[in-house]
């Protein structure tokens, strides 16, 4: 069994075939899913699909792309919904400077903010880092996020930035990104990585991993990613697999909390 730690379902590419999407998970061993919010808006219809699949988890958070869109009121908002029994986390958070879609000083001020929120709140964190990871590693030290803890998704970083997560107490979820091609340096870190700091992701509905690759990612191809992990721990794929499935799964399951 497996649970996709990062996922977008709420998003409209499902709206046509959600069901179907859900049913071709289970028929992968896919048991529990963590879908995201990247806003308020977002947050609200985490928590909603939560409410309407037993299997579904929710987060709450401004993604850094959207940091600049934070209002008064947004962050009592969350205080509200963080209330909801099956929000387990809050981010997806960070720094993304590849895209800049919100000014730096803001991303880095806002980070900061929903730092103090999530702690307060006593919520586990989903870090986003792209092009940031100075600062990212940084504001997590500064603001005491050790404190609380959390997950950096979709891990694609440097050695040293593995190496100051986990002393932080972070755990490193491996996405798709490891099937590609050109990934040979980040399938040489996961060799590094404890297993029991490990998780697994989609971030569906992006990010498809080989084979599937031009086709819209979906939970059921998180398993392609706990195979490929299988293939770089251990010699004996097919027993390194039930390990890294059983690993990933009761990582998930302790840091958000999940039943």
């Amino acid at each position: 069994m497996l649970i996709d730690s990062h996922v977008h379902l709420d998003d409209p590419r499902y709206d046509q075939d959600r069901d179907a999407v859900f049913q071709r998970a289970q028929e992968a061993g896919v048991e529990a899913f963590v879908t995201i919010g990247c806003d308020l808006s977002t947050s609200q219809s985490a928590a909603a699909l939560a409410d309407f699949h037993e299997n579904v988890f929710a987060t709450i958070g401004v993604h850094p792309h959207e940091s600049k869109e934070i209002v008064d009121g947004w962050y009592d908002e969350f205080r509200r919904l963080a209330q909801h029994p099956k929000v387990v986390a809050y981010g997806e958070i960070g720094l993304d400077y590849h895209y800049d879609h919100s000014p730096r000083v803001t991303q880095r001020l806002r980070f900061r903010e929903q730092i103090q929120l999530a702690k307060e709140l006593q919520l586990p964190m989903v870090i986003h880092t792209r092009e940031a990871q100075e600062d990212t590693i940084s504001i997590l030290k500064e603001e005491g996020a050790a404190d609380v803890g959390g997950v950096f998704h979709c891990f694609s970083g440097d050695a040293w930035l593995a190496k100051d997560a986990l002393d932080l107490g972070f755990y490193l979820s491996f996405s798709g990104v490891i099937t590609f091609k050109n990934a040979t340096m980040l399938r040489d870190i996961i060799k590094t990585v404890p297993l029991d700091r490990m998780m697994v992701e989609t971030d569906c509905p992006y990010l498809t991993p080989v084979p599937y690759r031009g086709k819209r990612n979906e939970p059921a191809f998180v398993r392609q990613v706990a195979e490929t992990i299988s293939t770089l721990v251990e010699s004996d794929t097919l027993n390194a697999l039930e390990k890294v499935s059983q690993a990933t799964v009761e990582n998930t399951k302790r840091l958000f909390k999940i039943p």
